[in-house]
């Protein structure tokens, strides 16, 4: 009698000989030499986001997402640490150069978000400050007053 061999097989062998797991190739990474900085400044939170020029995300950062807690998030000195962090990440994996600097919002740290960019070293074409303005709304619910 020849001896047969017998093979059990476990739950996690059968399926990867039947369904192989394919991996992804990893994308390079974009060269982006000119993008857009978006600095949202509000009371509570300076969100800081870096595009591209067609408006796809390269990096953000925000001054919660920096460990600033409560009050503190509002400061000037959270925004600019914000602002080092998310251009130091778009320098570093997107080669980016130059940007246009777009400013929304009242809070404290609209200028200090725009200084930090520079101090990176990153070169600014322009600021542009898209704050909305209110204009009289809309017509108020009710009859007209004579």
């Amino acid at each position: 009698m020849a001896e047969e061999e017998i093979k059990t097989t476990t739950a996690t062998e059968s399926t990867e000989t039947q369904a192989p797991s394919r991996k992804q190739a990893k994308k390079g990474k974009r060269i982006v030499n000119s993008g857009a900085v978006h600095i949202q400044a509000t009371f509570n939170n300076t969100i800081i986001s870096v595009t591209d020029k067609t408006g796809a995300v390269l990096s953000a950062s925000s001054a919660g997402a920096n460990g600033f807690r409560g009050s503190k998030k509002g400061t000037a000195f959270a925004a600019g640490v914000a602002a080092e962090k998310a251009l130091d990440i778009a320098k570093k994996n997107h080669a980016l150069n130059s940007v246009d600097v777009y400013v929304s919002g009242i809070g404290l740290g609209r200028d200090a978000a725009i200084r930090a960019i520079s101090t990176v070293g990153i070169k600014i074409d322009s600021i542009t400050d898209v704050t909305p303005i209110a204009h009289g709304g809309v017509r108020p619910k009710g009859e007209r007053k004579p």
